[in-house]
């Protein structure tokens, strides 16, 4: 595995990184649990100051902080920013919260008299974060903003193609006062994972990743006897009712599918759209895609950006190849794109059956599945048939008769009258092939803690 910054939009090497030795990864984690040894006992008032520190760093370097992930991996610097400020939200959501959300928890039993019950939620040890490269300053802040917090420490093994991301964010939280090896960054090798796993002093790890990926770390992870995380792909339906309101509904969509070049997990890749009002969504959407303009993601013009490799759009260009293989209608939508750089034409899938590989698929890029369903119980059955279950959306004018529907949505969240999305103080998880375990607020931080029950009983109590 090679660790390099390769610009997906010039297709330049601009520099490279050498793997972690063995012996570098070891002396990581035993860095990793000297510092757990004195972090753990360090007040929520202490660990908030660096949080919230942290936060007010990345604001005040923003643009800074932005471009690296514009060159890296091709984001729209706009939306570079943005994931920027998502990150401070979150530092600041747990340096204002952690000590709320982990406050130790009374019991009521059924006599009281005898015994007083308390769970107290203490750090386990070293984590360690195995990250993606789709929004690489987000995915790092959302797991070790919670863990830090909570009294943990962690390792990075970040994506190899993103390894400025990681080390400039290893320098800020050095930068907001945590302490030494608290938070390190290692360009580890996949062999390296189960070395680190199988060591003593770590003691869980939390993976945002590839189906493959989550698999295999799982299962190293359960030999190792290690608590795991996973976040893994989605495949979001996007259900539209006849009395959707069409022209927000239709804006809602475009840019569901398409923000950050259509690769993220929760993205609206699959267009469930009732029959009444198929031909009219279907004619106001391909409109709303051919006005996306591809282009230096740099430049405040561009609206569709290049994907974050080569290998990745020849990956989604066969993936496409092979759904019009099996019968799929494929509409390549919008002017050219440009010849330089990683990018994938906008593209809208019709008529993919579901003997049609594709209708199973995961496609990371600007390419819409659309489906006509006969009816909202079709569209819901059309949403839940799909081995993923990340995220959804419910597109209709009777938000409460949506929030019903959204109960028979097998998903682990849905979203009414918005394509699913992430904030600072919102769960993140998913159901099936989509992973488990749940990430940020109080579900995030809680994954990686000792619930300890002290009871002190009576010693006159009955056996």
């Amino acid at each position: 595995m090679a660790y390099a910054t390769k610009n997906p939009f010039t297709g330049q090497v601009v520099k490279t990184f050498p793997d972690a030795t063995d012996e570098e990864v070891l002396t990581a984690i035993e860095h990793a649990h000297k510092a757990f040894l004195s972090w753990k006992d360090q007040s929520f008032q202490a660990r908030s100051k660096i949080m919230q520190r942290a936060a007010d760093i990345l604001r005040d370097n923003s643009e800074r902080y932005a471009k690296i992930l514009t060159l890296e991996m091709g984001k729209i610097l706009s939306e570079a920013k943005a994931e920027v400020e998502l990150s401070a939200q979150i530092f600041e959501f747990y340096a204002n919260n952690a000590e709320t959300l982990l406050e130790p928890e009374k019991l009521t039993v059924a006599k009281p008299e005898e015994a007083e019950s308390v769970v107290y939620h203490e750090p386990l040890g070293v984590l360690l974060a195995i990250e993606p490269w789709n929004f690489p300053y987000y995915q790092i802040a959302r797991i070790i903003a919670p863990q830090l917090s909570a009294g943990n420490t962690l390792l990075l093994k970040h994506a190899s193609n993103v390894p400025q991301a990681a080390a400039i964010f290893e320098q800020l939280m050095h930068e907001a006062g945590l302490p030494d090896g608290a938070f390190t960054n290692l360009y580890a090798t996949r062999s390296q994972i189960e070395l680190i796993l199988n060591h003593p002093h770590v003691q869980g790890v939390a993976l945002t990743g590839s189906e493959g990926a989550g698999a295999l770390v799982a299962q190293q992870a359960a030999k190792a006897l290690k608590k795991s995380t996973l976040e893994l792909g989605g495949a979001d339906a996007f259900i539209v009712l006849a009395d959707a309101d069409m022209e927000p509904t239709v804006n809602w969509a475009v840019f569901g599918r398409h923000w950050n070049g259509g690769q993220v997990c929760v993205s609206s890749k699959r267009m469930v759209v009732v029959d009444e009002v198929y031909d009219d969504f279907l004619t106001r959407y391909t409109q709303g895609v051919a006005a996306l303009r591809a282009g230096d993601p740099l430049q405040e013009t561009t609206t569709l950006a290049p994907l974050s490799s080569q290998e990745a759009a020849d990956e989604v260009k066969q993936k496409i190849r092979l759904a019009v293989e099996h019968g799929a209608t494929a509409t390549e939508v919008g002017p050219k794109v440009p010849a330089q750089g990683a990018f994938v034409q906008p593209t809208i899938l019709t008529n993919v059956a579901e003997d049609n590989p594709a209708y199973s698929m995961e496609y990371f890029g600007p390419v819409s599945m659309i489906f006509r369903a006969k009816d909202e119980d079709d569209a819901l059955r059309i949403a839940n048939d799909s081995p993923f279950g990340l995220g959804g959306s419910i597109f209709t004018a009777d938000a409460k008769h949506g929030a019903e529907l959204a109960r028979k949505f097998s998903t682990g969240m849905v979203y009414i009258n918005h394509p699913t999305r992430v904030k600072a103080d919102l769960p993140f998880g998913g159901v099936r092939r989509s992973g488990y375990g749940r990430e940020l607020i109080g579900l995030g931080i809680k994954e990686f803690v000792n619930h300890k029950l002290v009871s002190v009983v009576d010693i006159n109590a009955e056996f």
